[in-house]
């Protein structure tokens, strides 16, 4: 389980809104990676979860990422710890 400090002004970069709008947020990209690439090896979806980040502004680390793309390749749930501050 990962865990990310996010600025509540910046919330909107990690989630997508409560309407199911499609955003350009984390959230979505996770869960597009999460149903084309389940088997593809981590280190390719770790380069996909990176350029997702970097995008949304979102500072995951290294590790943080390869616990994602993890899950991602195995098909686990991921569960992401949030604190908004």
């Amino acid at each position: 389980m990962g865990e990310i400090n996010v600025s509540s002004h910046n919330l909107g970069r990690l989630l997508t809104d409560s309407t199911g709008t499609p955003a350009d947020s984390y959230q979505a990209a996770f869960a597009e990676l999460a149903e084309s690439h389940r088997g593809r090896p981590a280190a390719e979806i770790v380069v996909l979860l990176r350029r997702a980040a970097d995008e949304a502004l979102l500072g995951f680390t290294a590790a943080d990422l390869a616990e994602q793309a993890e899950a991602i390749r195995t098909g686990q749930r991921y569960a992401l710890r949030i604190r908004v501050t």
